[in-house]
């Protein structure tokens, strides 16, 4: 089985086959496969010679005229609901499955699509030659090399008959030609979308439902065509995702219509958090002026008090109103929750750390210095000055008042005199 999973296709429009671990009994076994082509294109076919084929082999398969190659996708009953959504009746006829792709058809088909390229830049220069109001996007070989498939984007309606004479002419091949939208363009060409993904077109998605601004309304988002545009300049398909959710959840929430009146003031809608389920009303309709915001529950309360005639001093409960004054004096420091340096922490505590121990080290070092010099103080004199007195206390000064003494040259000339 894991030999099996490593060869399965992990990409464009891959379905899981749920139903492969499941048992059927003999005599109802489905031998429809699911093919895939290049890019988005896929067919089912009947294996009727009882091919032992599996998921991910490359099979030769019936077309017109000649063979194509391509891939198995899917097996067994899983193919059913696969037909079933793609609306092909059962009655329908279904071409065969030829044999499992030799080394020469896989060597035919990889030469025939290494002139895809090459002949889409030329088929271009051609249409534009013949003033031809259409974009060719792409070009698809047959497996066997005999049939070209090119598709193209017009706004209008476009006659390339000629055009289908001079591709057969230059190239050789039998031409068909087949019209596509721009969400079709995308899907063939792949890319990846702003929320970082593969889109959805190349990825999974085989229909293509028509988007309209109002999905946007319905999530309350903002009509900003360049961030609701993807990359075929069209409305995204991921907008039509969640619109059934967001308008059962609107059910359960009051019009935006409805005023609703008190006492001092008369209140009208502001905004709406669905997912909070909570209401935000102004006093004024234009601007926002004291919003005040009430969950549903006291919303439906205040409407059915007003279509009894009875208004309410306030549009908040009063044990709702304690508990936002309450939060609104609690800080909230919401940069704490997102610092950038938190994972840093813990190095800048290891570091403090090393640095305290050092300091604390010289300071007892410092310490052990001073306690040695104050030992050898006493043991070692320092050395007198020599031409200096030692200095008299105060307190001989103060009792002795100094009387009045002769220079001390007068007294040296009167002495040896």
């Amino acid at each position: 089985m894991e030999d099996r999973n490593r060869h399965c296709p992990r990409g464009k429009l891959h379905c899981c086959n749920w139903l492969a671990d499941i048992p059927t009994a003999p005599g109802q076994t489905f031998d429809i496969v699911e093919v895939q082509f290049k890019n988005t294109r896929k067919g089912f076919y009947h294996n009727s010679l009882g091919l032992d084929i599996e998921q991910g082999d490359m099979v030769a398969v019936e077309a017109s005229p000649g063979h194509d190659i391509g891939c198995v996708t899917l097996k067994g009953p899983l193919v059913a609901i696969q037909m079933k959504r793609a609306g092909i009746r059962p009655d329908a006829e279904i071409r065969r499955v030829f044999r499992k792709a030799k080394p020469a058809d896989l060597e035919k088909f990889e030469e025939a699509r290494a002139r895809e390229n090459d002949t889409m830049i030329r088929a271009r220069k051609i249409a534009e030659s013949l003033n031809l109001n259409m974009k060719i996007g792409d070009v698809e070989y047959q497996g066997d090399g005999n049939k070209a498939i090119f598709y193209y984007i017009a706004d209008e309606r476009v006659d390339f008959r000629q055009l289908i004479k001079v591709l057969a002419e230059t190239f050789k091949v039998r031409i068909e030609m087949k019209q596509i939208g721009a969400r079709q363009e995308a899907g063939r060409i792949g890319g990846i979308g702003p929320c970082g993904r593969p889109l959805c077109c190349s990825s999974w998605m085989t229909t293509f439902v028509s988007v309209g601004t109002s999905a946007a309304r319905y999530q309350d988002i903002s009509l900003n065509p360049q961030k609701l545009a993807g990359q075929c300049a069209k409305l995204k398909c991921c907008l039509n995702f969640e619109v059934d959710t967001y308008v059962e959840s609107a059910r359960q929430l009051p019009e935006r219509n409805i005023r609703l009146e008190t006492i001092d003031a008369t209140y009208f809608h502001f905004k709406t958090d669905i997912f909070k389920k909570e209401i935000t009303y102004s006093t004024d309709k234009q601007i926002a002026a004291n919003l005040v915001t009430i969950d549903a529950d006291r919303a439906f309360e205040v409407i059915e008090m007003n279509r009894r005639g009875e208004k309410p001093e306030k549009l908040m409960r009063d044990e709702d109103e304690k508990a936002a004054a309450a939060a609104k004096a609690k800080p909230i420091d919401l940069a704490s929750q997102d610092d950038l340096t938190r994972f840093d922490r813990t190095k800048k505590k290891k570091k403090k750390k090393s640095k305290q121990a050092q300091n604390q080290g010289q300071q007892s070092q410092a310490q052990e210095q001073q306690q040695g010099q104050q030992q050898q103080a006493p043991k070692q004199k320092p050395p007198k000055p020599k031409n200096q007195k030692p200095p008299k206390e105060q307190h001989h000064k103060q009792e002795q008042p100094q009387p009045n003494r002769t220079p001390k040259a007068f007294r040296n000339t009167d002495h040896q005199q």
